[in-house]
């Protein structure tokens, strides 16, 4: 079965054909870095990870692009967000912007998220998203006002509201301003006119001002992708009035279509209760790794938190709580006993070619595994191949029969592939790398020798010292019928 994704445009799953074959363009709209990245992002942005490294996996030579909205995304009340932050902080806005930007990378990196192609500021491409206001003023699609802001004119554009389905007339400014020469109440800003006290300005044909958050992003896609490209992301909560609005005026601009996929993510909920910083459930990245003090949640690592993202469709809402996140890291924890177990099984395992026929089991997962992702990337369904695979190896390396260092590649080589290349739930290493891991390995069997001698002359107490003072520091011994192996909690 080829690629098939719902698009939100058409509301139909569609075969996935990109206009150039076997490349992809792919633009998905990027935080606005005025504060910390929070569990939500994390939502959003490791679904399109996968889907980047789906594409990738398939064979794609994909260009990722995110932009950076570091000007103009402002709050109901007309304020730009990042200056409001700015002016509670005490700090220039591009403080505010460096020092957030940096935090949403590390946590980006953190959850091991592959970087896009290219991060384009909205601050570096005010030019461009200038000379876009100046032409759809004169195809007479926008109008100025003598105050010095632009609007784009909805009532002009006949398919406005065809992402969302809202018509003109049921559709409302995302911020209505007092006193505004608006023609409709719908119409929404290209340009703002700047007051003397605003921080962050520029000199335009219509006076001194900033963009609108809309025009941002269309000059960042379009100059990275072309006027036309295949794949439109960002969070279902933003396609209107956002998508809607960048649709509109970049084929009112072109006369093209913008994007020709669609791909937006459900919202995430803490206990079924929308994420608030003043309802006190807002919980950041940081927070949730460990790496910032929380009572909120008990931290876990990455791959959980990927996996509890994971365990639910990439556009469908989930709903957030300590059970669920519990019950993401033991299904992760299942999949890593038998990951664990198989590379230690590699270590010393007789080069040859015993329990060859596995290899046919390994086949058919994989086949299943891509069935389920050419699905709408279906992640949770691939998870559970993975978790059926499992299943299969666990029986194998606990059984009587003998398992030969090749199937046991092939077996690493799977999970390697599927759950970290693609799903990036599994990780390379496990614990320490290099040559730090080969010394640390070597303690441990140290301490396993050492622990089967006490027990041998029947110091069990020093036996059980040993294995207990081991999990204390997160390494568990595990007693089976042809000796003792080791794993990281």
């Amino acid at each position: 079965m080829s690629l098939q994704v719902f698009n939100r445009l058409t509301r139909k799953k569609e075969e996935f054909v990109p206009l150039v074959e076997g490349q992809v363009k792919m633009y998905v709209c990027g935080p606005t870095v005025y504060d910390h990245a929070h569990i939500g992002h994390a939502k959003t942005y490791v679904s399109f990870d996968v889907i980047l490294r789906y594409l990738r996996f398939s064979g794609y030579n994909v260009r990722y692009v995110q932009n950076i909205t570091d000007v103009g995304h402002l709050l109901d009340t007309g304020e730009d967000r990042i200056l409001k932050q700015a002016g509670k902080l005490s700090l220039e806005p591009m403080q505010v912007v460096e020092t957030y930007t940096r935090s949403y990378f590390e946590d980006m990196d953190s959850l091991g998220i592959v970087r896009p192609d290219i991060s384009p500021r909205a601050s570096g491409h005010v030019p461009e998203q200038i000379e876009i206001t100046q032409a759809l003023i004169e195809k007479g699609y926008a109008y100025a006002t003598p105050e010095g802001d632009v609007y784009f004119d909805v009532t002009k554009f006949p398919e406005y509201g065809k992402l969302s389905g809202r018509t003109v007339e049921e559709s409302q400014s995302e911020r209505e301003i007092a006193g505004s020469e608006k023609r409709h109440p719908g119409d929404f800003a290209l340009w703002r006119h700047a007051e003397p006290e605003h921080l962050m300005k520029w000199n335009s044909p219509w006076g001194i001002g900033f963009p609108g958050w809309h025009i941002e992003c269309t000059a960042m896609a379009t100059k990275y992708l072309g006027e036309t490209f295949d794949i439109h992301g960002g969070g279902l909560e933003n396609q209107f009035p956002h998508n809607e609005c960048e649709i509109a005026q970049s084929e009112a601009w072109t006369g093209k279509p913008f994007a020709r996929y669609w791909l937006l993510t459900g919202s995430l909920t803490i206990n079924g209760v929308k994420m608030s910083k003043s309802l006190g459930n807002f919980i950041t990245i940081k927070e949730a790794l460990g790496k910032e003090p929380t009572d909120k949640i008990k931290p876990v690592r990455p791959e959980v938190l990927r996996m509890f993202i994971l365990t639910s469709d990439y556009a469908s809402p989930i709903d957030f709580s300590n059970e669920a996140l519990e019950a993401a890291e033991g299904g992760w924890e299942r999949l890593m006993n038998a990951v664990q177990l198989a590379r230690y099984a590699l270590q010393n395992a007789p080069d040859n070619d015993a329990a060859s026929g596995f290899e046919t089991v390994l086949n058919e997962h994989r086949s299943k595994f891509i069935e389920k992702m050419d699905d709408d990337f279906n992640a949770p369904q691939a998870i559970a191949e993975l978790q059926l695979l499992t299943r299969e190896v666990n029986t194998l390396l606990n059984g009587e029969e003998e398992v030969g260092h090749n199937i046991l590649k092939k077996i690493d080589d799977l999970y390697r592939e599927l759950g970290g290349n693609v799903l990036g739930i599994i990780p390379d290493q496990l614990g320490a790398e290099g040559a730090d891991a080969e010394r640390l390995d070597g303690v441990i069997k140290l301490l396993i020798q050492m622990r089967a001698e006490s027990r041998a002359n029947k110091n069990f107490a020093q036996g059980d010292a040993i294995r207990s003072q081991l999990a204390q520091m997160g390494i568990l011994l595990e007693d089976r019928a042809d000796g003792t192996i080791y794993k990281f909690a």
